[in-house]
């Protein structure tokens, strides 16, 4: 159960981050307005707050590992809303970064 939540927590943190800075972006560089950016900036607070709430205690690993959950969802995220299309060396990385996250957030530990 844990682990579940710990990744439906990494599932919905990357969605308020990469959708705010999405918003920012939308506000700023697509001219959208100041109303997106300020959107932007809750949602990024919300991603802040999201990412407390992990099982783990450690900063540092929570956030190591959220960046390879980052990479992956900025990869997903681009396809859904953007239509962008990955290579094999997009959705490779992709992969290679989900592995570290396993690898970093859910290796047995003797502690």
């Amino acid at each position: 159960m844990t682990i579940l939540k710990s990744i439906v927590l990494f599932g919905v943190a990357a969605l308020f981050e990469i959708g705010g800075a999405w918003l920012v972006w939308q506000g700023i560089r697509e001219q959208r307005g100041w109303a997106w950016v300020g959107a932007g900036a809750i949602a990024l607070g919300i991603y802040g707050v999201v990412a407390t709430l992990q099982p783990d205690a450690h900063f540092g690993r929570i956030l190591a590992a959220y960046g390879g959950v980052f990479i992956a969802g900025s990869l997903a995220w681009a396809m859904l809303v953007d239509g962008f299309r990955p290579d094999r060396w997009d959705l490779a990385g992709a992969l290679v970064c989900l592995a570290g996250v396993g690898l970093i957030m859910y290796a047995p530990r003797g502690t």
